[in-house]
């Protein structure tokens, strides 16, 4: 019986503990990880994005998801590459970043501050997102998904064609 209990503790119990070692460090590194992203989340504040819209465009969009949103356009003041928006919450100040990049793509960039350190990455993310929406809006209805004389002319394409399978 002596036997068994050691060939259960070393044979058995041994090798099943072995693994386990490993477990504590990284569960310490990912609850380290998990504590540094939320203080990100608070400390950053900043959603951006890139649009294949005109600057204009993008800042039209941009003001109206400030009217839906409820927030107070301040100011609009312009810089080398574009213009920054600022607007206001009772609790909030926003900047809205709008940098032309090509004639036909502009970068947004905003950042929401919800006190004197911390940044609300939410709403800057809401900001982006209603700025999407109504931008995607407006575009659908001055430029139709697919362009008559496209729906009518045979297919030229080098995926109809044989000379891709991926289609671009």
């Amino acid at each position: 019986m002596a036997r068994f209990r050691a060939f259960l503790l070393i044979g058995v119990c041994l090798p099943a503990c072995l693994p386990l070692t490993a477990c504590e460090p990284v569960a310490i590194a990912l609850l380290g990880a998990g504590a540094s992203t939320a203080i990100r989340y608070n400390m950053d504040g900043v959603a951006s994005r890139t649009f294949t819209a005109p600057a204009a465009a993008v800042k039209n969009a941009s003001l109206a998801a400030l009217e839906r949103m409820g927030l107070t356009h301040d100011a609009t003041i312009p810089f080398d590459t574009g213009e920054t928006i600022y607007a206001r919450a009772p609790n909030r100040d926003i900047e809205i970043d709008i940098e032309t990049i090509t004639k036909h793509a502009t970068r947004l960039r905003i950042v929401a501050k919800g006190g004197s350190f911390l940044y609300d990455t939410a709403t800057a993310t809401e900001l982006v997102q209603q700025t999407d929406r109504l931008l995607e809006a407006g575009l659908a209805k001055l430029v139709p998904a697919v362009p008559a004389a496209a729906a009518a002319a045979p297919a030229s394409t080098p995926a109809a064609t044989g000379g891709s399978k991926i289609g671009f």
